[in-house]
Protein backbone atom coordinates (compact mmCIF):
# COMPACT_ATOMS: atom_id res chain seq x y z
CA UNK A 1 0.00 0.00 0.00
CA UNK A 2 2.81 2.70 0.94
CA UNK A 3 1.36 5.99 0.24
CA UNK A 4 -1.68 5.09 -0.57
CA UNK A 5 -2.59 4.61 3.38
CA UNK A 6 -2.65 7.99 3.60
CA UNK A 7 -5.76 8.39 1.55
CA UNK A 8 -8.21 10.64 2.83
CA UNK A 9 -5.76 11.91 5.45
CA UNK A 10 -3.57 14.46 3.74
CA UNK A 11 -4.51 18.11 3.35
CA UNK A 12 -2.42 20.81 1.63
CA UNK A 13 0.24 22.62 3.72
CA UNK A 14 -0.25 25.58 1.47
CA UNK A 15 -4.19 26.08 1.17
CA UNK A 16 -5.38 23.31 3.71
CA UNK A 17 -7.52 21.28 1.49
CA UNK A 18 -7.97 18.09 1.22
CA UNK A 19 -4.86 16.38 -0.90
CA UNK A 20 -5.85 13.25 -2.95
CA UNK A 21 -3.63 10.72 -4.32
CA UNK A 22 -2.66 9.96 -7.82
CA UNK A 23 0.15 7.65 -8.75
CA UNK A 24 3.17 9.54 -8.59
CA UNK A 25 1.76 13.17 -7.18
CA UNK A 26 -0.67 14.77 -4.59
CA UNK A 27 -2.57 17.09 -5.52
CA UNK A 28 -5.28 19.31 -3.87
CA UNK A 29 -8.40 21.36 -5.73
CA UNK A 30 -6.42 25.17 -6.09
CA UNK A 31 -3.91 23.03 -8.28
CA UNK A 32 -0.99 22.59 -5.68
CA UNK A 33 0.89 19.48 -6.49
CA UNK A 34 3.53 17.47 -5.23
CA UNK A 35 5.45 14.37 -6.84
CA UNK A 36 5.73 11.32 -4.63
CA UNK A 37 9.48 10.39 -3.94
CA UNK A 38 10.39 7.08 -6.01
CA UNK A 39 11.66 5.39 -2.61
CA UNK A 40 7.77 5.71 -2.00
CA UNK A 41 7.80 9.34 0.77
CA UNK A 42 5.76 12.66 0.06
CA UNK A 43 7.88 15.46 0.93
CA UNK A 44 5.41 18.14 1.63
CA UNK A 45 7.73 20.31 3.68
CA UNK A 46 7.01 24.07 2.48
CA UNK A 47 10.43 25.13 2.64
CA UNK A 48 13.83 23.05 2.84
CA UNK A 49 14.54 20.67 5.68
CA UNK A 50 15.85 22.88 8.96
CA UNK A 51 19.31 21.99 9.69
CA UNK A 52 18.31 19.96 12.91
CA UNK A 53 16.58 17.47 10.95
CA UNK A 54 18.42 13.89 11.31
CA UNK A 55 21.00 12.98 8.72
CA UNK A 56 21.24 9.87 7.13
CA UNK A 57 23.89 8.52 9.92
CA UNK A 58 20.97 9.15 12.93
CA UNK A 59 18.47 7.84 11.02
CA UNK A 60 20.78 4.31 10.73
CA UNK A 61 22.62 4.40 14.34
CA UNK A 62 18.18 4.59 15.81
CA UNK A 63 18.15 1.54 13.23
CA UNK A 64 20.75 -0.44 14.50
CA UNK A 65 19.51 0.59 18.50
CA UNK A 66 16.09 -0.43 17.57
CA UNK A 67 17.03 -3.93 15.87
CA UNK A 68 19.04 -4.86 18.66
CA UNK A 69 16.15 -4.88 21.20
CA UNK A 70 17.26 -2.90 23.99
CA UNK A 71 14.26 -0.90 23.83
CA UNK A 72 11.93 -4.31 23.13
CA UNK A 73 10.17 -3.22 26.30
CA UNK A 74 9.36 0.31 25.54
CA UNK A 75 8.94 -0.46 21.84
CA UNK A 76 5.96 -2.97 23.82
CA UNK A 77 4.53 -0.72 26.35
CA UNK A 78 4.06 2.24 23.10
CA UNK A 79 2.11 -0.82 21.23
CA UNK A 80 -0.09 -2.24 24.07
CA UNK A 81 -1.28 1.28 25.04
CA UNK A 82 -1.59 2.55 21.28
CA UNK A 83 -4.55 -0.34 20.40
CA UNK A 84 -6.89 -1.02 19.31
CA UNK A 85 -6.65 1.67 16.14
CA UNK A 86 -7.51 1.98 12.92
CA UNK A 87 -5.72 5.10 11.98
CA UNK A 88 -2.58 6.28 14.14
CA UNK A 89 -0.33 8.97 13.14
CA UNK A 90 3.40 8.85 14.61
CA UNK A 91 5.08 12.55 14.76
CA UNK A 92 8.55 12.58 14.54
CA UNK A 93 8.45 8.83 13.42
CA UNK A 94 11.76 8.37 12.55
CA UNK A 95 12.52 4.68 11.53
CA UNK A 96 9.02 4.32 12.02
CA UNK A 97 9.15 0.93 14.12
CA UNK A 98 7.06 2.58 17.11
CA UNK A 99 4.19 3.26 14.73
CA UNK A 100 4.94 -0.45 13.22
CA UNK A 101 4.49 -2.23 16.65
CA UNK A 102 1.75 0.24 16.86
CA UNK A 103 -0.34 -1.24 13.96
CA UNK A 104 -0.24 -4.87 15.72
CA UNK A 105 -1.54 -7.43 13.52
CA UNK A 106 -4.36 -5.68 11.86
CA UNK A 107 -4.34 -5.87 8.20
CA UNK A 108 -7.00 -2.94 7.83
CA UNK A 109 -4.56 -0.83 9.95
CA UNK A 110 -3.07 2.19 8.40
CA UNK A 111 -0.26 4.30 9.36
CA UNK A 112 1.05 7.87 8.96
CA UNK A 113 5.17 8.58 9.60
CA UNK A 114 5.42 11.87 9.79
CA UNK A 115 9.37 13.57 10.44
CA UNK A 116 11.23 16.69 9.16
CA UNK A 117 13.90 14.59 7.71
CA UNK A 118 14.37 13.18 4.43
CA UNK A 119 16.37 10.18 5.39
CA UNK A 120 14.15 9.41 8.27
CA UNK A 121 11.16 9.56 6.05
CA UNK A 122 12.73 6.68 3.15
CA UNK A 123 13.16 4.78 5.84
CA UNK A 124 9.52 4.88 7.55
CA UNK A 125 8.53 4.21 3.97
CA UNK A 126 10.02 0.81 3.98
CA UNK A 127 8.91 -0.21 7.43
CA UNK A 128 5.91 -1.67 6.77
CA UNK A 129 3.31 -1.24 3.74
CA UNK A 130 0.74 -0.56 5.75
CA UNK A 131 2.43 2.80 6.64
CA UNK A 132 2.75 6.50 4.33
CA UNK A 133 5.86 8.14 4.93
CA UNK A 134 5.63 11.92 4.59
CA UNK A 135 7.68 14.64 5.20
CA UNK A 136 6.86 17.85 7.23
CA UNK A 137 7.59 20.33 10.07
CA UNK A 138 5.18 19.33 12.98
CA UNK A 139 5.91 23.26 14.09
CA UNK A 140 4.49 24.75 10.69
CA UNK A 141 1.26 22.79 10.93
CA UNK A 142 0.65 18.92 10.41
CA UNK A 143 -0.42 18.30 6.67
CA UNK A 144 -3.67 16.12 7.94
CA UNK A 145 -7.03 16.72 7.72
CA UNK A 146 -9.29 17.60 11.04
CA UNK A 147 -10.52 14.88 12.81
CA UNK A 148 -9.28 11.79 11.04
CA UNK A 149 -6.72 9.79 13.14
CA UNK A 150 -7.86 7.93 15.88
CA UNK A 151 -4.57 7.86 17.83
CA UNK A 152 -0.92 10.10 17.59
CA UNK A 153 1.77 8.70 18.84
CA UNK A 154 5.11 11.06 20.35
CA UNK A 155 7.92 9.22 21.07
CA UNK A 156 10.57 11.32 22.22
CA UNK A 157 9.42 14.02 19.65
CA UNK A 158 8.78 17.33 19.59
CA UNK A 159 4.59 17.87 20.83
CA UNK A 160 2.31 20.50 19.01
CA UNK A 161 -0.52 19.80 21.22
CA UNK A 162 -2.54 22.43 19.09
CA UNK A 163 -2.14 20.46 16.27
CA UNK A 164 -2.32 17.50 17.58
CA UNK A 165 -6.05 17.56 19.05
CA UNK A 166 -7.20 19.20 15.92
CA UNK A 167 -6.17 15.79 13.42
CA UNK A 168 -7.46 13.58 16.70
CA UNK A 169 -11.38 12.11 16.01
CA UNK A 170 -13.23 13.19 19.82
CA UNK A 171 -12.66 9.65 21.14
CA UNK A 172 -8.99 9.31 19.99
CA UNK A 173 -5.68 9.23 21.88
CA UNK A 174 -2.66 10.86 22.46
CA UNK A 175 0.10 8.79 24.07
CA UNK A 176 3.37 10.78 24.86
CA UNK A 177 6.67 8.87 25.83
CA UNK A 178 9.46 10.97 27.70
CA UNK A 179 12.50 10.70 29.35
CA UNK A 180 12.57 10.75 33.28
CA UNK A 181 16.05 12.30 34.88
CA UNK A 182 17.10 8.79 35.09
CA UNK A 183 17.55 7.85 31.32
CA UNK A 184 20.49 6.77 30.05
CA UNK A 185 21.87 8.64 33.34
CA UNK A 186 25.08 7.06 33.02
CA UNK A 187 25.92 7.28 29.37
CA UNK A 188 24.80 11.20 29.94
CA UNK A 189 26.90 11.75 32.90
CA UNK A 190 29.96 9.70 31.37
CA UNK A 191 30.31 11.41 28.21
CA UNK A 192 28.52 14.94 29.00
CA UNK A 193 25.70 15.01 27.10
CA UNK A 194 22.85 16.71 26.74
CA UNK A 195 20.68 17.01 30.39
CA UNK A 196 17.49 16.36 30.44
CA UNK A 197 15.31 19.19 32.75
CA UNK A 198 13.84 17.74 35.58
CA UNK A 199 10.82 19.63 35.23
CA UNK A 200 9.77 18.20 32.07
CA UNK A 201 6.78 15.85 32.78
CA UNK A 202 5.43 18.87 34.94
CA UNK A 203 5.62 20.90 32.16
CA UNK A 204 4.01 18.80 29.96
CA UNK A 205 0.71 18.09 32.06
CA UNK A 206 0.49 21.83 32.78
CA UNK A 207 0.37 23.00 29.06
CA UNK A 208 -1.13 19.28 28.08
CA UNK A 209 -4.34 20.26 30.35
CA UNK A 210 -5.46 22.91 27.98
CA UNK A 211 -6.49 20.51 24.91
CA UNK A 212 -6.50 17.19 27.18
CA UNK A 213 -7.47 14.66 29.62
CA UNK A 214 -5.10 12.46 30.81
CA UNK A 215 -5.97 9.08 31.17
CA UNK A 216 -3.40 6.76 32.10
CA UNK A 217 0.28 6.87 32.99
CA UNK A 218 2.79 4.13 33.10
CA UNK A 219 6.53 4.37 33.82
CA UNK A 220 9.10 2.15 32.46
CA UNK A 221 12.60 1.69 34.04
CA UNK A 222 14.67 -1.22 32.68
CA UNK A 223 18.74 -1.79 32.74
CA UNK A 224 20.47 -2.36 29.36
CA UNK A 225 23.39 -3.46 28.99
CA UNK A 226 25.16 -1.62 26.10
CA UNK A 227 28.17 -2.77 23.75
CA UNK A 228 30.63 0.15 22.22
CA UNK A 229 29.35 0.44 19.29
CA UNK A 230 25.21 0.21 20.73
CA UNK A 231 26.26 2.87 22.79
CA UNK A 232 28.19 5.02 20.47
CA UNK A 233 25.04 4.25 18.23
CA UNK A 234 22.26 5.47 21.20
CA UNK A 235 24.83 8.82 21.38
CA UNK A 236 24.94 9.12 17.60
CA UNK A 237 20.96 8.41 16.79
CA UNK A 238 19.64 11.86 18.49
CA UNK A 239 20.57 15.69 19.26
CA UNK A 240 23.89 14.59 20.66
CA UNK A 241 25.63 13.68 17.28
CA UNK A 242 25.34 17.49 16.54
CA UNK A 243 27.79 17.85 19.36
CA UNK A 244 30.84 16.00 18.45
CA UNK A 245 30.55 13.75 21.37
CA UNK A 246 33.45 11.54 22.66
CA UNK A 247 32.38 7.98 22.01
CA UNK A 248 32.26 5.06 24.17
CA UNK A 249 35.32 2.52 24.56
CA UNK A 250 34.14 0.31 26.46
CA UNK A 251 30.51 -1.43 27.35
CA UNK A 252 28.23 0.57 29.69
CA UNK A 253 25.51 -0.81 31.83
CA UNK A 254 22.72 1.64 32.13
CA UNK A 255 18.86 2.11 32.81
CA UNK A 256 15.98 3.85 30.10
CA UNK A 257 13.65 5.08 32.38
CA UNK A 258 10.56 6.46 30.50
CA UNK A 259 6.97 8.04 31.54
CA UNK A 260 4.14 7.32 28.79
CA UNK A 261 0.76 9.40 29.39
CA UNK A 262 -2.56 8.66 27.34
CA UNK A 263 -4.71 11.56 26.93
CA UNK A 264 -7.94 12.01 25.19
CA UNK A 265 -8.87 15.35 23.85
CA UNK A 266 -11.24 17.55 25.78
CA UNK A 267 -14.34 18.52 24.24
CA UNK A 268 -14.93 21.86 22.62
CA UNK A 269 -11.81 23.32 23.15
CA UNK A 270 -11.10 27.10 22.06
CA UNK A 271 -9.41 27.62 18.45
CA UNK A 272 -10.21 23.49 17.79
CA UNK A 273 -12.44 23.03 14.78
CA UNK A 274 -15.80 20.83 15.29
CA UNK A 275 -15.26 17.31 14.07
CA UNK A 276 -18.05 16.47 11.50
CA UNK A 277 -21.28 15.22 12.23
CA UNK A 278 -20.48 11.57 11.51
CA UNK A 279 -17.95 11.72 13.91
CA UNK A 280 -19.46 13.89 17.14
CA UNK A 281 -21.16 10.29 17.91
Amino acid sequence: MGIAAAGGLLACPHCGGDLELGSATARCARGHSFDIARQGYLNLLAGPQPGNADTAAMVAARGRVLGSGAFDRVLGLVAHHSGPARRVLEVGAGTGDYLRRSLGDNPDARGLAVDVSVPAARMAARADGRIASVVADVWSGLPVRDHCVDTVLCVFAPRNLVEFARVLVPAGRLLVLTPNPGHLAVLRERYGLLSIHPDKQERLLAAASEFFDLRTTSRIRTRVELTPALAADVIGMGPNAFHDPELPGAPVADHLDATLRVFEPVSGTPGIPDPPAALRD
